[in-house]
């Protein structure tokens, strides 16, 4: 039990400004910044990694969805999103103060401010798992839409339920012990719930799937380095992502940060052995994946298991990414990233493990219940909602782009350039509306 309180409540508060002297508080606030300022840095790992597994037609459209993400989300999550997932909970289910953040308490000010700072990364994290997935087909208006929506409601209503009361209160799942230290499931899998409420609404690519048939054929990206240096620095950014969460500079920080590398090399060493033994070829996409998934599966329980398990949860969750592509490639959903079974499949695997290899407690039947109820939560609270909101947007401005916009690129019908011009004068020059 006290690690279970330990997890959520290490969350969940800030700091106790009552006796915290000067100094520690300055201590405190640098490491969560710096924390904040690699998360932030993990905008540029999505945008690279995206981009390069779409095709160059659509690079700038991928850049410019994930440089808004970023822009959009801060202000939203500031004017809306905090006050719902932070402010004042008394019912469980959201929060009521702290809209607009500007004026708080003398003595409490500029901690509010940092914890801000560090949670609009995390709000930008969410809704940047949508951009990749719906890649290459996607109005460009319709999707910033839909990205104030889940930052300003979907995302933040979920997130109070586990890590809001900050100011008083507390959400019903965290009352129930439910552990999630770093967003496994408040970030990932409520940003890949979302995704895949629209993927299904969008429907696949053209030419993604043979009509006939119903056989997938493969699109590939126009710049794997790209990939691989997206992966690189959303690694990178992890170390911010699990070890911020810890919203002190504690001595846990050791611990966290050790099992998010562990997960991530065991995630890309578990996406290696699983294509191997299921004789599918060893690609860089699904080793980046796979190492991505080892991420997102150690989020929840960086702070509450031992290396061992953490390394195990990486590897089980680097396998998932493999098998859950494939898993949504024979349904014909087309995932442009495979950001689904990274982020929401080895989100939930990873939730759960948090209550599986819980340290001093493990495999408590009462523990893995309360993960289950919010793994399912999760998903029965952002796909139904997501589904409506994809789905009044087509219905109002229409979702998808065009299919003559599709083949011609969204960099430039949507945005009027493209990101390789010397490879595209004939639609630069010659664009036919």
């Amino acid at each position: 039990m006290k690690w279970i309180m330990w997890t959520v409540l290490s969350t969940l508060s800030v700091p106790a400004m009552a006796g915290e002297t000067s100094v520690e508080l300055s201590i405190n606030t640098l490491w969560v910044v710096m924390a904040a300022a690699l998360v932030f840095f993990m905008q540029a790992g999505f945008a690279l990694l995206e981009s390069g597994m779409s095709r160059a037609k659509n690079a700038v459209n991928v850049m410019m969805k994930n440089y808004m993400d970023v822009c959009l989300g801060s202000l939203i999550f500031w004017l809306v999103g905090y006050g719902l997932m932070f402010g004042e909970n008394f019912t469980g289910f959201f929060g009521a103060s702290h809209f607009a953040l500007f004026n708080t308490s003398a003595e409490s000010q500029s901690w509010d401010y940092t914890v801000l700072l560090f949670q609009i990364m995390f709000a930008a994290t969410a809704v940047t798992i949508c951009s990749g997935a719906m890649a290459e087909r996607t109005k460009y208006d319709a999707y910033l839409i839909a990205t104030c929506v889940i930052t300003a409601f979907i995302y933040p209503v979920f997130g109070s339920w586990v890590w809001g009361g900050m100011y008083g209160g507390s959400g019903w799942l965290a009352k129930l012990g439910f552990i999630d230290f770093a967003g496994s499931t408040v970030v990932h899998s409520v940003g890949a719930w979302c995704a895949l409420a629209g993927i299904i609404v969008l429907g696949a690519r053209t030419g993604r799937f043979d009509r006939t048939t119903g056989a997938a054929r493969s699109i590939p990206g126009h710049n794997l380095s790209l990939v691989a240096l997206g992966g690189f620095i959303l690694w990178l950014g992890w170390f911010g992502f699990n070890g911020g969460s810890t919203l002190a500079a504690s001595p846990e920080i050791g611990l966290i940060v050790l099992n998010t590398q562990l997960a991530a090399a065991a995630g890309a060493t578990g996406a290696l052995l699983f294509s191997r033994i299921t004789k599918r070829p060893v690609l860089l996409t699904s080793t980046i994946n796979g190492s991505i998934a080892g991420l997102v599966g150690i989020t929840a329980g960086c702070a509450s298991m031992a290396p061992e398990f953490a390394a195990l949860t990486g590897l089980i969750a680097g396998a998932i990414s493999v098998y859950g592509a494939a898993w949504l490639e024979r349904r014909r959903l087309d995932d442009v990233v495979g950001a689904i079974p990274v982020h929401g499949f080895a989100g939930a695997w990873g939730t759960l493990a948090a209550g599986l290899f819980l340290k001093d407690n493990m495999f408590d039947l009462s523990q893995i219940a309360v993960q289950l109820v919010g793994i399912f939560s999760a998903f029965f609270w952002a796909f139904p909602l997501s589904l409506i909101l994809f789905f009044l947007i087509d219905r109002v401005i229409g979702l998808r782009a065009s299919t003559q916009h599709e083949q011609q690129g969204l960099d430039f019908t949507e945005h009027d350039e493209v990101g390789y011009p010397e490879f595209h004068q004939n639609v630069t020059y010659h664009r036919e509306l």
